[in-house]
């Protein structure tokens, strides 16, 4: 009975992160398409932080459903979300880190 409360628990926790995955994700998509295009670095720097938030979202996806099911199928699609989940959100975060330290630059030559 202990493991079954486990399992939901951790079901609940995964869903929650996969839900504020994909609301943020839709987040930075909006705002990079509502950035103008005087603030070309803003607007990949918003790219990288969807792309983040995506990668995110299939980690934590894959990880949800080796907690929920089991077997042979299962274990391969899982690890493959698992394994590009990780590599979005890495490389994603960090192009994020590049961009970011241009942004206060090119907001400093767009102020005219």
């Amino acid at each position: 009975m202990q493991s079954l409360n486990l399992g939901l628990m951790s079901n609940f926790i995964f869903v929650c992160l996969i839900i504020v995955s994909a609301v943020f994700y839709f987040y930075f998509k909006t705002r990079q398409f509502r950035t103008s295009h005087m603030f070309p670095i803003r607007k990949k720097m918003y790219a990288s932080m969807a792309g983040y938030s995506l990668g995110g979202l299939l980690l934590f996806f894959g990880i949800n459903q080796l907690i929920l099911f089991s077997g042979l199928a299962t274990y391969v699609i899982a690890t493959i979300f698992i394994v590009f989940g990780a590599y979005v959100l890495i490389y994603n975060y960090r192009t994020y880190q590049h961009y970011k330290r241009f942004v206060a630059e090119e907001t400093e030559l767009n102020k005219n």
